[in-house]
């Protein structure tokens, strides 16, 4: 056996925010195990996708989830370092744009590692989504078409990916059914006092009524019942970002709520995992948290208030059994979620969920061996300059590369570490763009309505 299987594998990933960070590292930890039997486990690399949503030391301290080495890079800097010492696999928890142009990246550092006679092992390339997948189906599979392995988090999502990629025209054989890594916990039992958690989401709703009237059914909820805990579970804090941009934060409304929350409606933070081991019922628009919360058999409830409208995400839990009204649920309903659907999600909690990764974990292990011995192919997306050149040079060039997915003139060098001033101003530019972001592009297009 050659030394060199024996080592750790070597699994590096690449995230934007602290919640595709906690799906690609977890991901990572699943897929790797048993990858390459004979080595002695798996090493973890994290890098940070510098930008507005890189997530703060609070917010990694509420994933939970822990590497071996952690940085912050820009996209240009994470092709340089795997330039020099390529891992084995190397999972992108990403937006779609930024999974396209690392894909491009990684193909010109492998082709000109070839003609330069310094080809080493193509590292394994994986991604996929970090929840559920409402809109922009084929906009986001397109942009992570060309990896090794493109994960669907349950069948039906396996089904609908093939479809889209076969649609085209593109090679459909890297999506690989999976599940959503952080699924588990203890099953519910039922907690003193009965608690309610409502899980709020960034970006849904948009409006300020519409949160304005969440926030105010539930803080009526919890005078309604006074025996309950009503607990609203935040993402951020004021001025963090996560996946999506929040631009009306609920800390604000809160504020602002004529008599304000009563004194058994609270807000929380804190990992998801932990909040839902003390959940009796738990309330969302459209929250990922729902299938993390079914999971356990924890009643679950997808409010249909605003409607059942694909700009908010909840009808994707159409035939759940799971939509609920805020009225339903002052009047006691518990909604009764439909076997056949969880199924079909990858949320049955009967025993195959242990199983969901199987499939990723033997896809890995053969193209590890494939790569070991020189047959893996190109990497090779299905946008290229042939097939989208009036759109792909944009989206590579977001991230400082050109066409042929070389870094542009002045793209940041990853050649040293930034010294103290030069951290200074990175971090003095991404507050400035932050509070850009949720501060002043709000009142503009506040003002532009006018």
């Amino acid at each position: 056996m050659p030394a060199s299987n024996r080592n750790p594998l070597r699994v590096a990933v690449l995230a934007d925010s602290d919640t595709r960070w906690k799906w690609g590292a977890l991901t990572a930890n699943r897929i790797a195990t048993d990858s390459r039997p004979e080595s002695d486990g798996h090493r973890l690399s994290g890098y940070l996708l510098r930008g507005r949503a890189t997530p703060t030391p609070r917010q990694l301290e509420e994933v939970g989830v822990r590497a071996d080495s952690l940085r912050e890079v820009t996209a240009v800097e994470f092709l340089r370092e795997m330039e020099r010492e390529a891992p084995d696999v190397i999972v992108l928890a990403l937006v779609g744009g930024a999974v396209q142009a690392v894909l491009h990246g990684l193909a010109r550092v492998t082709e000109d590692a070839r003609l330069t006679g310094t080809a080493r092992k193509r590292p394994v390339v994986v991604t996929g989504y970090v929840g559920v997948v409402y809109e922009k189906l084929a906009d986001g599979l397109l942009l992570r078409h060309g990896a090794d392995v493109v994960l669907a988090n349950s069948r039906q999502d396996a089904e609908r990916f093939r479809a889209v990629y076969e649609g085209v025209g593109a090679d459909a054989s890297a999506v690989t059914e999976a599940a959503l890594p952080f699924l588990g916990g203890a099953p519910y039992a039922g907690h003193d006092p009965y608690t309610v958690v409502f899980a709020a989401q960034p970006s849904v709703p948009e409006s300020a009524a519409h949160r304005a009237y969440l926030l105010r059914r539930l803080a009526d909820h919890a005078r309604l019942h006074p025996d309950r805990e009503v607990l609203l579970k935040l993402r951020s804090k004021p001025g963090e970002h996560t996946t999506h941009i929040e631009e009306l934060p609920y800390q604000k409304l809160a504020q602002r709520l004529e008599g304000g929350l009563p004194a058994n409606c609270r807000l929380v933070y804190g990992h998801m995992g932990e909040v839902l081991d003390r959940t009796d019922l738990l309330v969302t628009i459209s929250s990922t948290a729902a299938l993390e919360s079914l999971h356990r058999r924890i009643p679950t409830a997808v409010l249909t208030d605003l409607g059942v409208r694909e700009a908010l995400g909840n009808h994707h839990f159409t035939g759940s059994g799971c939509l609920a009204s805020f009225d339903q649920l002052d009047a006691g309903h518990l909604p009764v979620p439909d076997e056949r659907w969880l199924a079909r999600q990858g949320v049955a909690a009967d025993g195959a969920y242990e199983r969901a990764f199987d499939e990723a974990r033997e896809k890995v292990t053969g193209l590890l061996a494939d790569a070991a011995a020189g047959r893996i192919p190109p990497l090779k997306p299905y946008y290229s300059l042939t097939t989208a050149r009036g759109y792909l040079p944009g989206i590579l060039s977001r991230h400082h590369l050109a066409p042929d997915g070389s870094p542009l003139p002045g793209a940041p060098s990853a050649d040293r570490d930034p010294g103290p001033v030069r951290q200074i101003v990175r971090r003095a530019a991404r507050g400035a763009y932050r509070h850009g972001v949720q501060r002043v592009a709000p009142v503009i297009r506040r003002m532009g309505e006018l």
